[in-house]
């Protein structure tokens, strides 16, 4: 009978281009490899690889035995993590994806103090410019800007976050001047096409509770956000960014608000996390840790400088 060390040892060379390779892998010698193959091969009754020169190549049996032992060792893998999270340890793969800019400031220190503390634990970190778009299978836990909730997830804010409109100060000494939303229309705008919103449609409320759309021709557009901010920085026109990008540029005069009587919808940061994962002991203690870090958000408080998206 096959055991589940003999499956986790045919996983490594399934997932392996050579007997040397899997001995690396395995911190064991070649011989000792060949040796514990040629076990496992007596011990089923069939040949599970054949070997062509220094290449390994799966037989019919050991491809069956190598599908079959993932499902058994991820069956492992999960019951070893569900007793570890009654337990409350911190163990297993932390997966998490996050926007570039927003990930580098503010999600990447969290991750390294994450990994410092629990030393038990592995952590993946992926950027994207569209994280919400990725499969929550893949994902613990997913950082986005602006909610993004679905029946199968799990949405939590972390911090406040506004949308601003800002334009350099050279480039509003240059131009008509903008009193109220229609006058954008006349302007230069710039846009960030990120996610699935509309970004030529800018909608705002004003401060009696009135209600502004301005549709926008952006004469330059960007999929990344820290090009359209240095663009602004350079004089080039009206954008809008989320108030985490900008605060220090408005702070140092860099950059000034364009109709700060008027507010545009929110982009709170937040946390979705897939319903199978969202109460696994590693992913709670990152969003502890993410939202310490966070309160009160370092964009209102003085904080981290802002140089990406």
């Amino acid at each position: 009978m096959l055991t589940s060390d003999d499956l986790a040892f045919f996983s490594v060379l399934a997932g392996s281009r050579s007997l040397a390779e899997s001995a690396r892998k395995l911190n064991v010698t070649p011989p000792a490899v060949t040796q514990r193959l040629r076990a496992l091969e007596e011990k089923v009754g069939v040949r599970l690889i054949d070997r062509t020169g220094k290449s390994l190549f799966l037989t019919e049996e050991g491809s069956l035995v190598a599908s079959h032992g993932a499902l058994v060792n991820n069956a492992i893998d999960q019951l070893a993590e569900a007793l570890a999270d009654r337990r409350g340890i911190v163990r297993g793969h932390l997966r998490i994806a996050a926007p570039h800019g927003f990930g580098r400031q503010y999600v990447a220190p969290v991750v390294e103090t994450f990994a410092r503390e629990n030393r038990s634990a592995l952590a993946t970190l992926e950027l994207s410019d569209h994280p919400s778009a990725m499969l929550m299978e893949s994902f613990e836990v997913i950082i986005h800007i602006g909610a993004r909730a679905h029946l199968d997830q799990v949405v939590t804010t972390l911090a406040p976050n506004r949308r601003i409109l800002c334009a350099s100060p050279h480039y509003l000494a240059s131009a008509a001047p903008i009193s109220e939303p229609q006058d954008l229309v006349r302007h230069r705008c710039l846009a960030v096409r990120e996610n699935d919103e509309d970004v030529t449609l800018w909608r705002l409320t004003g401060p009696r509770k009135e209600s502004a759309t301005v549709r926008i021709n952006p004469v330059m557009s960007s999929n990344d956000g820290s090009v359209i901010r240095d663009w602004a920085l350079a004089g080039q026109g009206v954008m809008m960014r989320s108030e985490w990008s900008v605060a220090q540029d408005l702070a140092a005069g860099r950059l000034r608000e364009v109709l700060p009587d008027w507010q545009l919808p929110s982009a709170d940061i937040v946390a979705m996390l897939g319903s199978r994962h969202g109460r696994s002991a590693r992913s709670t203690a990152f969003l502890k840790l993410l939202r310490q870090s966070l309160k009160p958000p370092p964009w209102r408080s003085g904080g981290m400088a802002s140089d990406v998206q």
